[in-house]
C-alpha cells in the first residue's frame, strides 16, 4: 500500500512515496522556492531518471498538484492514479499539550490543530495548508498528523516548568516543549536496536545537529529532556539562531540600542548562532574551509558550536542518570566527523572517545568509538519520514497488506468524507 509523507514549510513541500509495510521508498521529491517565478521541482522515482525543473508554482496547492502530477504522469509516473495513494502522513511542528502521539486528522482534530497556529507560526500554518490541500486533491485518502513536539511529552514536570510566574503555564500553558521529536524518536530507536539491549538498558543523548539543532535525554525509549524549549530559538547555538542567552539581552537591545522588538527577534532567530559570530555564513562547510584559510572568527564559531553542544549534553545527563551512548544525526551531525570530533573532544572525561579513522568513515550507520570507550558514539541518519510513514500505517490499523475489504472501508463514505 502506499502512504505518501509531506512536509510542508514556509516556501518548500518535501515529500517520500513508500510502499508499506516493507518500507520500500518509490518515489521523492521536493517543491522548492513556492511561491516564485523560479521555483524548482525535484523529483526521483523509483526505476526512473530523476527529473528537475524550474517552473513558476503559485502556492502549496499548486506545487502538491504538481508533485501528484509526477507520481501519475504517462511519462515517468509510477501510480495508475491518485487513488493508489491509500493515505497521507503530514510531519506537524506543534502539538501543544494537546496531542502526545500521532492522531488521526478528523474534523474535530483539524479544529484543534488550528488553535495550534500561533505555537510555530513560521511552521503550524504551512502543516495545516498541506493538510487542506491534501483533503481537496485526495479526498480519499485519510490523513494523520505527526508532531515534533509528541516525543517530548514525556518529560516530567521539573524538565518543562519555566521559572517563571506559575499563572502562565496554567492559563496559557507557556512551557518547554521540545522540537526535533520525530527525529530524536527514530534514532533513539535505531540506536538501541544496533546495540543489541533492550531499549529501556540504554541512557542515550541523540543530538540533532543541522541549522537548527538540539539535543534529547532518552531513557526507556522516552524523551526525559531536551535543549529546545518554548520556541525552536532556544538551546544550543545554532546555524543562525542565538540559542539560550540572557533573557535580559534583547529588552536591552530594544532600550538601550532602539531596536525595535520585530527586528531584535529577527536577529536573533535569522543573523545569530555561527553566522552571527563569524560573519560570514551559516554553512559549516564554508566554515571549515575559511578556518582552514586562518579566518579567526570563522574558527571561534565553530568552537563555540562545539562547546555549546557538548555543554549540552553534558546538561542533560542528570535527566537519565548517567550516559551510555551518543547518537550524531542530521546533516551536520552524519557529515562532519571534524564537528563530532571537536564536541568529543570536550567531554573526554565522560570517557568519550573516538576512533579517528572509524569517525572518518562514511558508512550511513556507524560506531565511531574507539573500542572499550565506555561511551558509545552512533552516527546514525535520520529518517523523519519512514518514522510518519510508520505512524500512519499504525494509527490507522493498517498491520499488513490491504485486502480488498480494507480498501472499501477507506472509501470517502467510509471515512467521513
Amino acid at each position: 500500500m502506499n502512504i505518501l509523507t509531506l512536509n510542508c514549510g514556509s516556501s518548500s513541500i518535501k515529500y517520500k512515496l513508500f510502499d508499506m509495510p516493507k518500507e520500500r521508498v518509490i518515489a521523492r521529491g521536493q517543491a522548492e522556492r513556492i511561491g516564485r517565478a523560479d521555483s524548482i521541482l525535484h523529483h526521483e522515482i523509483e526505476g526512473k531518471a530523476p527529473f528537475t525543473g524550474e517552473q513558476s508554482l503559485s502556492g502549496h496547492r499548486e506545487a502538491i498538484e504538481r508533485l501528484l502530477n509526477h507520481l501519475i504522469g504517462p511519462e515517468g509516473g509510477i501510480l495508475n492514479s491518485v487513488r493508489d495513494i491509500v493515505a497521507v502522513g503530514h510531519r506537524f511542528v506543534h502539538g501543544g499539550e494537546f496531542f502526545r502521539s500521532s492522531v488521526a486528522i478528523d474534523p474535530g482534530v483539524r479544529e484543534t490543530l488550528e488553535a495550534c497556529r500561533n505555537l510555530a507560526p513560521l511552521h503550524n500554518p504551512h502543516n495545516l495548508t498541506g493538510i487542506d490541500v491534501c483533503t481537496e486533491l485526495i479526498p480519499h485518502a485519510p490523513q494523520v498528523a505527526v508532531f515534533d513536539t509528541a516525543f517530548h511529552q514525556t518529560m516530567p514536570d521539573h524538565a518543562f516548568t519555566c521559572a517563571i510566574p506559575y499563572r502562565f503555564y496554567e492559563e496559557n500553558r507557556i512551557r518547554k516543549y521540545g522540537f526535533h521529536g520525530t527525529s530524536h524518536r527514530y534514532v533513539s530507536s535505531r540506536a538501541s536496536e544496533l546495540l543489541g539491549k533492550g531499549r529501556e538498558e540504554w541512557r542515550i543523548v541523540t543530538c540533532h545537529l543541522g541549522n537548527g539543532s538540539s539535543l534529547c535525554a532518552v531513557r526507556d525509549g522516552k524523551s526525559c529532556d531536551t535543549t529546545m524549549g518554548f520556541t525552536p530559538l532556544s538551546g544550543v547555538v545554532m546555524g543562525t539562531r542565538c540559542g539560550d542567552i540572557d533573557p535580559a539581552l534583547p529588552a536591552h537591545l530594544v532600550e538601550a540600542l532602539n531596536i525595535p522588538l520585530a527586528e531584535v527577534m529577527s536577529i536573533l532567530n535569522h543573523e545569530s548562532g555561527v553566522l552571527g559570530i563569524s560573519g560570514l555564513s551559516p554553512d559549516f562547510r564554508d566554515l571549515e574551509s575559511a578556518a582552514d584559510g586562518g579566518h579567526a572568527r570563522a574558527r571561534l564559531a565553530l568552537t563555540v558550536y562545539a562547546y555549546s553542544i557538548a555543554r549540552g549534553i553534558a546538561s542533560l545527563i542528570p535527566a537519565i542518570g548517567g550516559l551510555d551512548a551518543l547518537v550524531f544525526t542530521a546533516g551536520i551531525g552524519e557529515n562532519s566527523p571534524r564537528m563530532r570530533a571537536r564536541i568529543c573532544a570536550f567531554l573526554a572525561w565522560l570517557g568519550v572517545e573516538l576512533d579517528a579513522q572509524g569517525n572518518e568513515g562514511g558508512v550511513p550507520e556507524i560506531d565511531v568509538s574507539r573500542s572499550g570507550s565506555p561511551v558509545r558514539v552512533l552516527v546514525i541518519p535520520t529518517d523523519e519520514e519512514r518514522l510518519i510513514a510508520r505512524d500512519t500505517v499504525s494509527v490507522l490499523g493498517y498491520d499488513g497488506e490491504m485486502s480488498t475489504g480494507e480498501r472499501q472501508r477507506l472509501s470517502p463514505e467510509a471515512v467521513g468524507r
